[in-house]
């Protein structure tokens, strides 16, 4: 009885060899739970017109975060969550640099100043970066005649959001970057420092 127990399962096990071989090319054969290699899982980042997502609103297959949670690194943008406007833009004058003046800072701040802010405001802040002199634009305030007459914390809301011909850098400089680079300009252009203290909204 062992024997024909063997022989049956060294037969089937034979038969199933040969059609996995017998298969060929891209043809896996008889597949095993086919879900596993044939994904039927919504793409996060796409939806169909004709086939909408019925489980999310709009259709959408991602989900939209919890209303007032905040993405994972992103702590420091809650403080400065502000729309554009001129209130806003006044209200920004309470807002102080957080970080300290450290040559860390103040070397970032010149690197991020150096990739964003030359085209317009040139390596020295005298406002004749190159898209200046190409006459695409007209000339910028120099540092040393702008910063004066603001603050930083009104610098920081220009960076953010723009201020007249400046367009907004808010989604290319986290707010940590902003201060650096408000660091870097107020050293370049002689004006008074920026004192590090804590920031109130």
């Amino acid at each position: 009885m062992k024997k024909l127990v063997y022989t049956l399962l060294g037969l089937a096990g034979l038969a199933s060899l040969i059609t996995a071989c017998s298969a060929g090319g891209d043809n896996p054969g008889i597949e095993y739970a086919p879900n596993m290699y044939h994904s039927f899982a919504y793409e996060p980042l796409s939806q169909l017109a004709e086939e909408p997502n019925t489980i999310n609103p709009h259709g959408m297959n991602m989900r939209e975060p919890v209303k007032g949670t905040i993405a994972r690194g992103q702590l420091d943008y809650a403080n400065y969550n502000v729309v554009k406007s001129n209130d806003n833009y006044e209200a920004a004058s309470a807002w102080k640099n957080p970080l300290p003046k450290s040559a860390y800072n103040l070397a970032e701040g010149e690197r991020l100043y150096n990739i964003n802010c030359t085209p317009c405001h040139a390596e020295d802040g005298k406002g004749e970066g190159t898209i200046v002199k190409d006459g695409k634009y007209p000339r910028v305030p120099a540092y040393s005649d702008r910063l004066p007459t603001i603050n930083a914390g009104k610098a920081f809301y220009s960076i953010t959001h723009g201020k007249n011909l400046m367009g907004a850098y808010g989604t290319v400089l986290s707010p940590t970057q902003r201060w650096q680079v408000i660091h870097y300009i107020y050293e370049l252009s002689g004006a008074a420092p920026v004192q590090a203290e804590t920031t109130t909204n």
